[in-house]
């Protein structure tokens, strides 16, 4: 049976890149950081100036300013203005009345004399446009423009100020906009060109697949009343189809700026731009929708031994002289997948990583992985907060999602790696290195067990991580080589690791691994992504979580820190018990203590139910040790039954090598982990695969650090073995044995094989098509 929440419509939100239709023509509505940007950037691509402070830091560095200046000082001020068919706005950050002085405030760490010359003059003419503004709005005959940056560590400020006359700014202002009004238009045009293709756009393939419809308008309507979604919906009904498609169609009446497609894997994302690529192609119309795949820096970077400074990468040399050209071909493409957008940027000579951030600000689509989004550090996220784009989110396979949130918001520094750091460091380094190794050593002072989790991280060694960051980054803004491999990932955790302590508190873990007297890790281990992902979902307009295996819903809800008004649906099958005979062993155990009994009545089962029916098995295992113990038994027992095995860290090659053995009219049984790369997102339809044999639950190993997590969700949820180890633990179960059924037609069989099957509150975590069978 399906499940959908009742929906309600909230008051409707006015943020929007175009602004609503009205009796007169349509406006551009732009900040003034992206109008400068757009106009004022010249010169290279030049990020020593960077890592920039946090956003807390930054937000609290103003308000230090804030504070020194006088009672009448305004913070914060809001200003706009109308240039023909743009609709400037932005916030100045302080301006004293008395002194009739307006200060923009810039935030920093290292040395000021570093900061690139393009920098500078940028932040001169958003500070120019902001006076301009305030001089319309306060009808001033001049202004004084003071330009303050503000040391983080020091908290020292440093002025530059000026003076300019009404007239002369409203000339640089009229400039800026002028440069920037043909773009506008365009940018004007697209968008009521893609709202009026949208609004008649039609699903492409004429009818709806089974349950697929039911997806489509639960998405369509939790966009309309701006809530998050979570869809469990089987797999090979077209999710991607059947959430891109209404996510578009509600695009023109919710005025979302931008729908971003979420993926685990790069499989997801290929599938999210065939889709795309379907909606724009049919009846060879051209849908009018600029569609963009972003990928990893480090896939994308074509000089990874170099800098990304003008001195030291030619890719970055003239990075924004070369832009604009870039940009417009870019808008030509049909399609921005990777690879145009690589060959777009080497025909430029512009870097293929900076260009795809340049070209999220111009596209409709984004596809990309979940990091984009939900990483504390994401692009995507940081962008629409400047830009106020209103946007919808669509992640796929989100089961995944618990996991790799988890992860995002958590950070570890360990004693070898900062020991190899200050083999390789500068001198300019070395005694801030030698500090935190002092403080790293009375932090761990008494702690001798093997794994134990401590209080909090402590102030001092915080405090030695920040003093070796900030001199770090000084030395990397004077020099135009890269560092030492070393030294550059210890530079990296340590700033992963102080970002996370300034936000410690209970959805998070502080523990230390003792390798030996010497070695030990420091973890700050997340355990409830809720408080950093809670802020994501109320930013966008909806976000949409699907997959085939999204129960129960609340373990989702709780951990992702998903709204209460969150809907939930479960899509029916468009599958039947009559496809697929799941049955139980139930007189095998797979626990750790009788996993060596288990390898032989394993074996008899399988080979019996392959000469029972031949054909293509997968065979999925816990883990690489138990998988070989499995297949080695099988092959002296029964050496005619062909097995082939998942190997650690496969290549791609590898990886299609192990797929191709999956032919129709095949035969054996190929071996593969719980969990890994072939329990999840492979398409074995037909003969292709007809069997699948599932050895134990899945459960996440018994560890003292999963023992921390069971008490910590024991304590925030009142479900520790549940959250911890029985729903992960089933959820790969599910995933993998749905690799056996993937069309209607499609015909097989699946053994769980452990006794734990057998118990009603793990078979209420199957698929409720499903008709188990106790073998």
């Amino acid at each position: 049976m399906s499940s959908v929440a009742v929906f309600t419509t909230p008051p409707a939100s006015t943020a929007s890149t175009v602004a609503p239709a009205t009796d007169e023509a349509p406006r551009y509505r732009v900040s003034v950081r992206a109008l400068c940007e757009f106009t004022a950037k010249v010169g290279d691509l030049d990020l020593r100036f960077t890592p920039t402070p946090t956003a807390q830091e930054g937000i609290a560095g103003h308000a230090i300013v804030a504070a020194r200046r006088g009672e009448h000082y305004q913070s914060e001020v809001a200003l706009a203005a109308e240039h023909g068919s743009l609709h400037v706005r932005g916030r100045a950050d302080g301006y004293d009345p008395q002194q009739q002085l307006l200060e923009e405030v810039k935030t920093y760490r290292g040395q000021l004399s570093s900061q690139p010359e393009n920098h500078r003059q940028l932040h001169w003419a958003q500070l120019r446009v902001y006076g301009h503004l305030m001089c319309e709005k306060l009808d001033l005959p001049q202004i004084r423009l003071a330009l303050v940056y503000f040391e983080i560590g020091s908290q020292q400020e440093t002025r530059f100020e000026e003076t300019r006359p009404r007239d002369e700014l409203a000339s640089l202002f009229a400039s800026q906009c002028q440069r920037f009004a043909d773009w506008a238009e365009q940018e004007l045009a697209h968008r009521a060109a893609r709202d009026t293709a949208l609004q008649t756009l039609a699903f492409p393939h004429g009818e709806f697949r089974a349950g697929q419809r039911q997806l489509a308008e639960a998405v369509f309507r939790a966009h309309r009343s701006r809530r998050c979604l979570l869809a469990q919906a089987p797999t090979g009904i077209g999710k991607t189809l059947g959430t891109l498609f209404p996510a578009l169609k509600a695009a023109p009446e919710q005025r979302l700026d931008k729908i971003l497609f979420l993926a685990a894997k790069t499989p997801g994302r290929q599938l999210a731009l065939d889709a795309a690529t379907t909606l724009k192609n049919r009846d060879g119309q051209g849908l009018p929708l600029r569609v963009l795949e972003l990928c990893a820096r480090d896939k994308a970077c074509q000089y990874p031994d170099r800098l990304c400074r003008g001195d030291s990468c030619p890719l970055a040399q003239g990075f924004y002289d070369r832009l604009p050209a870039a940009r417009s071909a870019c808008l030509e493409a049909a399609l921005l997948d990777r690879q145009r957008l690589q060959e777009i940027a080497l025909a430029h000579q512009v870097c293929p990583y900076y260009l795809g951030s340049e070209m999220t600000r111009w596209s409709d689509l984004i596809v990309g992985d979940y990091n984009y989004w939900f990483d504390g550090g994401a692009m995507l996220h940081a962008m629409a907060q400047a830009h106020e784009w209103r946007v919808s989110v669509l992640a796929d396979e989100a089961h995944n999602l618990v996991a790799r949130a988890r992860s995002m918001y958590s950070a570890q520094l360990s004693r070898a790696g900062l020991r190899a750091a200050r083999a390789v460091a500068p001198p300019a380094v070395a005694r801030p290195l030698q500090q935190l190794a002092r403080a790293w050593t009375t932090a761990t002072k008494g702690a001798d067990l093997p794994y134990q989790v401590l209080e909090a991280p402590p102030a001092r060694l915080v405090d030695a991580l920040s003093n070796c960051i900030a001199t770090l980054n000084d030395y990397l803004a004077q020099v135009a080589v890269p560092l030492e491999p070393a030294l550059r990932d210890f530079h990296f955790d340590a700033m992963a690791f102080v970002r996370l302590a300034e936000s410690f508190g209970p959805h998070s873990l502080f523990d230390l691994t003792r390798h030996d007297q010497r070695d030990n890790l420091l973890c700050i281990r997340n355990v409830v992504p809720a408080p950093f992902l809670g802020p994501r979902f109320a930013f966008a307009q909806s976000t949409t979580l699907f997959s085939a295996t999204l129960a129960p819903w609340h373990y989702f809800a709780d951990l992702l820190g998903m709204p209460p008004s969150t809907a939930w649906i479960d899509v029916d099958s468009p599958f039947h018990a009559s496809q697929l005979q799941v049955r139980v062993a139930r007189e095998i155990s797979t626990t750790w203590q009788r996993r060596a009994a288990s390898i032989d009545p394993i074996c008899a089962l399988m080979a019996q139910q392959y000469r029972q029916q031949p054909g293509n098995y997968l065979a999925f295992f816990s883990s690489f040790d138990y998988l070989q113990q499995a297949r080695d038994a099988l092959n002296r027992q029964h050496p005619d039954i062909p097995t082939w095995q998942q190997s650690p860290r496969m290549a791609e090659a590898e990886r299609d090598a192990f797929l191709a053995r999956f032919t129709c009219g095949g035969q054996g049984i190929g071996f593969a982990v719980l969990g890994g790369s072939f329990g999840e997102g492979v398409d074995l339809p037909g003969e292709r695969l007809i069997g699948a044999f599932v050895a134990t639950l899945g459960l996440p190993q018994f560890n003292p650090v999963n023992e921390q997590l069971r008490e910590r969700m024991q304590t925030l949820f009142g479900a520790g073995y549940d959250y911890t180890y029985l729903y992960p633990g089933l959820q790969k179960v599910v995933q993998a044995a749905g690799r056996v059924i993937r069309t209607e037609t499609d015909q097989g069989t699946v053994w769980l094989i452990d006794q734990r099957f057998a118990r009603p509150e793990v078979q209420a975590l199957l698929p409720g098509w499903w008709q188990v069978e106790q073998g």
